[in-house]
């Protein structure tokens, strides 16, 4: 089956996104993307909000052999989280699960220094933090960012994506506690069916938005 509703690509998401999120009406936010695709969809929500752009750095845990599955996440302060249920049915071992977060932390090193070098992660101390991708499959990346905006001291963190599994809504919005999602369908088939051009986001685009 087709998509009911499909995106042009993550710029044009992320300007209906931000139009959704204007009408909230919130006090000086600061809009969170999540590296790399989440970027240009957070780049554009905060051009609607005229509000200032970060990163949360956070990586995907892949299941051994099958990367795109989701068995959990790493942050950049080195907190993992991990999908309990998922790691049982695989049955993935422990020192499995240490190999991959040894080599998602290398990777997010790498991505630190390219993104960020010397400057420091946007104050959201007290604020309302928006973390945005380009969509949620699992969530245990948005989980895992979500809790690390917490630590920071955000006030208030909504997740916001332009589109989401409808099966995993509910589940979801109890563990982020606010989501915002366009598209919610029954039958999901991957974030990457829901975008006419869903070409990989570079590392220099994702530098050249931040410098923007």
């Amino acid at each position: 089956m087709a998509p009911r509703f499909s995106f042009s690509d993550r710029r044009e998401a992320g300007r209906l996104l931000g139009a959704e999120l204007r009408e909230l009406e919130i006090d000086s936010p600061v809009v969170v993307g999540l590296p790399r695709g989440g970027v240009p969809v957070a780049y554009e929500v905060a051009r609607e909000l005229g509000a200032p752009l970060d990163i949360a750095l956070v990586r995907k845990l892949g299941a051994p052999g099958q990367p795109e599955l989701g068995i959990g996440a790493v942050g950049e302060d080195g907190a993992v989280i991990v999908d309990g249920e998922t790691v049982a049915a695989l049955g993935v071992g422990r020192d499995q699960i240490e190999a991959v977060v040894e080599r998602e932390s290398v990777e997010l090193e790498r991505r630190r220094e390219r993104y960020r070098g010397d400057s420091a992660p946007v104050d959201v101390a007290g604020r309302t933090a928006i973390l945005v991708d380009d969509g949620i499959a699992t969530g245990v990346t948005a989980i895992a960012a979500v809790r690390w905006l917490r630590d920071r001291g955000a006030a208030r963190v909504i997740a916001a994506v332009p589109v989401c599994p409808a099966g995993a809504f509910e589940k979801l919005r109890d563990e982020l506690g606010e989501l915002l999602c366009l598209e919610r369908p029954p039958r999901f088939g991957g974030v990457g069916a829901w975008y006419d051009d869903f070409s990989q986001t570079s590392d220099d685009e994702v530098v050249e938005l931040l410098r923007r």
